[in-house]
């Protein structure tokens, strides 16, 4: 062994490496350190002096499956690859390391700074072929021997577990019996905030109603630490969102023995660093699944159910998926709607002033590049309204029962949350008798102990007289809420108009939007543009199905813009009557135009010249237009419009974009030829002239 040690080994420093893999090992194997520790004995002996001898104890504790944290390991590596270390002294090749990567490397940078690796064993240089292939062997050895321990303590494990005897830290509100079975939790304190969690959830359908029903009415958690100083000792503190998850999502509480809902998975994180990551696995892919392996606060279908509401309440989940939870806002509707083009929820968009407009709008397959056009755009208010008048249609011959169902809920939950309160107190009622009764025990004359229980004494005093105080101003803010006798005779009463109670202005779209989730599924909204027309395919809880057609409100030129039949209408009259006539005969028949008034010439002027509908031919044979009149006696037809204005000769018109019609006697005729005779300003004069 002292025969690969030269001269120049000597000059630098020996490196004594220390590694225990967990402080539960330190402390329970304390030979195998005192083993590593002596290597400063055998560096003695290879002729390094006392001083030249340095110990790295700084990774006990540590395991060696990665460099991170082992921070004296890295020191080691940075000197000898600078070639400051002589050798390095481990017991074995696996308190250098557990990753054949660490493990090599170190190796041939040994090899490179001509450092000799020295074990329990004897001591090797790198840079020959021969004590690399052996320290590689080691190190495959000892890499092999950690897979075997694994895989024999694991296998145990699983095996234990299959029979649902393998105990695990179990969740708030169980504990372990003599006999090792898992039992409720003996502290009806934590029993009845367990059954308070799940009894909420059920009502809310939300892990935060949950917790803001327990901030409201000043309720605490408990929560039993396992291992340490503190085994055993029950802790209350305020309940919080991943708390609630974790108790509706843990199969415990169902009476499921389950093993295997966790896994380490190995990931290479942004510094370089392997570090591990805990994942939920999926419940087909658990080890150990036993039903009824102990007593239960739910059953296992409502375990199931909360799975989906707590799917359902993911805003980021799913775009299939509806939403369960009711949330706040205007929209009755929210989380209930699918389009029937896409098949996708459709969302809420707030608009107007402030977001006091909102819309249901589903713009899927525009924002894919897939269409020019949403798939859907319609005002809230409309949909809302026909749904909700149909639940009212529905609900009124049950309103007495829904109102008696209601009133039993609030009571139900209002003597829990009594019942709570009551445990509460007398656990601190406890608490300071029994820091009374290890007063009076002990010696008065013993004053350093006597005054340090008194003290604890008053405060356990103080603590039970500010609970009391808390639960009083509780008691009063519950009393001035809660309905007297009187008051829940009109509430009854008041359940007979289920409508007037449900558009009340006091009446919170958040409790709305309970009910219709109580009764509606999902709602499947088809848009039928041609005919301004939305056709709702409601499926209720119970499995019927209902289509609920909404029509939807008209442009605003589309409101003022007269209708097909009243235009055809028009075009009918007009083969036979003038425009006052028509007018008339649409008063007649009780038809109005768009803005409500009552028919004129005007009117049916404007539909004729919008719709290009001629006016009606009226004319008598004897009668001739002005410009037969004007060819006949040989002047323009500005004279003979002179004539007609002054009365000269008789004229009539259906209204006034209808032409002249004039009638003539032979006697007139020739007063007018004289006429034309004796006037040179009334010959025939050129197109365009005009008489004054």
């Amino acid at each position: 062994m002292t025969s690969k040690v030269e001269a120049h080994h000597l000059t630098r420093p020996a490196y004594i490496y220390i590694r225990q893999s967990t402080p539960g090992q330190v402390l329970h194997h304390q030979e195998s350190t005192a083993r590593q520790y002596a290597l400063k004995d055998k560096a003695e002996q290879m002729q390094w002096a006392p001083a030249a001898v340095q110990i790295l104890d700084g990774d006990l504790g540590k395991s060696g499956r990665h460099t991170t944290q082992r921070e004296d390991f890295k020191r080691l590596i940075a000197d000898v690859s600078m070639g400051r270390v002589g050798a390095v002294f481990a017991l074995e090749a696996s308190r250098l390391a557990r990753s054949d990567l660490d493990w090599h490397r170190l190796i041939e940078i040994c090899a490179i700074s001509s450092t000799l690796v020295v074990d329990e064993d004897g001591c090797y240089d790198p840079a020959d072929f021969n004590d690399a292939l052996l320290l590689g062997l080691k190190a495959t050895i000892a890499k092999a021997e950690l897979h075997f321990i694994r895989a024999r303590l694991e296998g145990g494990k699983l095996n234990k577990a299959k029979r649902g005897e393998l105990r695990v830290p179990l969740p708030g509100g169980f504990c372990y019996d003599d006999a090792g079975e898992t039992v409720f939790d003996p502290d009806q304190e934590v029993q009845g905030a367990v059954h308070l969690v799940f009894q909420v959830f059920r009502e809310t359908g939300s892990a935060y109603g949950v917790v803001q029903y327990f901030a409201q009415k000043e309720l605490l958690f408990p929560k039993r630490a396992y291992g340490g100083a503190w085994d055993g000792k029950l802790t209350w503190k305020p309940l919080g969102s991943g708390r609630v998850r974790e108790l509706l999502k843990n199969p415990s509480y169902a009476g499921l023995y389950s093993y295997g809902r966790y896994r380490s998975r190995k990931q290479i994180c942004a510094d370089g660093e392997v570090r591990s990551k805990t994942e939920r696995t999926p419940m087909e892919s658990w080890h150990a699944k036993l039903h009824d392996h102990h007593p239960g606060y739910i059953t296992w279908e409502e375990f199931e159910k909360n799975q989906e509401v707590l799917a359902k309440n993911r805003t980021n989940g799913e775009e299939t998926l509806l939403s369960g939870a009711a949330r706040e806002g205007l929209a009755l509707l929210q989380g209930l709607l699918l389009c029937s083009q896409c098949g996708r929820r459709i969302s809420v968009r707030y608009k107007g002033n402030g977001g006091i407009y909102p819309t249901y709008d589903c713009n899927r397959l525009r924002r894919e590049g897939l269409s020019q056009t949403s798939c859907l755009n319609v005002r809230c208010d409309l949909l809302d309204t026909a749904v909700s008048q149909r639940v009212l249609e529905l609900l009124n011959p049950a309103q007495l029962e829904i109102a008696a169902a209601a009133m039993r809920q609030l009571e139900q939950r209002e003597g829990a949350v009594c019942r709570q309160w009551q445990l509460r107190i007398e656990r601190a009622a406890y608490e300071a008798e029994l820091a009374e009764r290890r007063y009076e025990e002990v010696d008065p004359s013993n004053r350093l102990v006597a005054s340090t229980l008194e003290k604890r004494w008053n405060e356990r005093l103080v603590q039970l007289n500010e609970l009391k105080t808390e639960h009083a101003e509780l008691q009063q803010k519950e009393e001035a809420q809660t309905a007297t006798a009187e008051q829940r005779m009109k509430v009854m009463a008041l359940a007979q108009d289920f409508p007037r109670l449900w558009n009340a202005p006091t009446t919170k779209a958040k409790d709305k939007k309970r009910v219709l989730r109580l009764l509606i599924k999902d709602i499947t909204v088809e848009r039928i543009a041609e005919q301004r027309l939305v056709v709702l395919h409601v499926r209720w809880q119970g499995g019927a199905c209902e289509d609920i057609p909404v029509h939807l409100r008209r442009k605003p030129a589309d409101q003022v813009r007269y209708t097909d039949e009243i235009v055809g209408r028009v075009r009918e009259l007009a083969r036979e009557l003038n425009d006052e006539q028509i007018a008339e005969a649409l008063d007649r028949e009780g038809r109005r135009p768009s803005k409500g008034k009552a028919f004129n010439v005007s009117i049916v002027s404007w539909i004729r010249y919008k719709h290009r509908i001629a006016a009606p031919i009226l004319k008598c044979p004897e009668e001739l237009t002005v410009k037969e009149v004007a060819h006949r006696l040989g002047v323009s037809t500005y004279v003979v419009y002179y004539w007609i204005e002054r009365g000269v000769i008789e004229a009539r018109r259906l209204n006034q974009r209808a032409p002249y019609w004039i009638t003539m006697n032979p006697a007139k005729e020739e007063e007018l030829r004289v006429w034309v005779r004796n006037s040179t300003k009334l010959r025939k004069q050129r197109k365009g002239s005009k008489v004054t």
